[in-house]
């Protein structure tokens, strides 16, 4: 198991409505394809304007299989384009739990 962790810096003054953006337009979308949601946070203390999503996956192969279908989905494309001028930034890491890790 694998955990991706998905880190969106967004320009001052436009959390809330990628918040909204992505609510509305995105979250179903994911849930039909990715694997399982973990959650979706938002920063108050240390560096501002940021939302950390967690999924998790089987394997790498299960991530890459699953992201390329639902980006093959005219209507994640369709989302792409409502949030793409909200960002500033995009990092993504894959986390690999310990063996006492809550999340294996």
């Amino acid at each position: 198991m694998i955990v991706e962790e998905r880190d969106y810096t967004l320009k001052p003054g436009k959390l809330a409505i990628f918040v909204e953006t992505y609510r509305d337009y995105g979250l179903q979308l994911q849930l039909d394809y990715l694997g399982t949601f973990h959650g979706y946070f938002t920063t108050e203390i240390g560096e501002l304007n940021h939302v950390i999503a967690w999924w998790s996956f089987s394997s790498l192969d299960d991530r890459q299989l699953r992201r390329a279908k639902m980006l093959s989905d005219p209507r994640w494309q369709a989302y792409l384009a409502l949030v793409g001028d909200l960002l500033q930034l995009q990092t993504t890491r894959i986390l690999s739990p310990v063996s006492f890790s809550p999340l294996r």
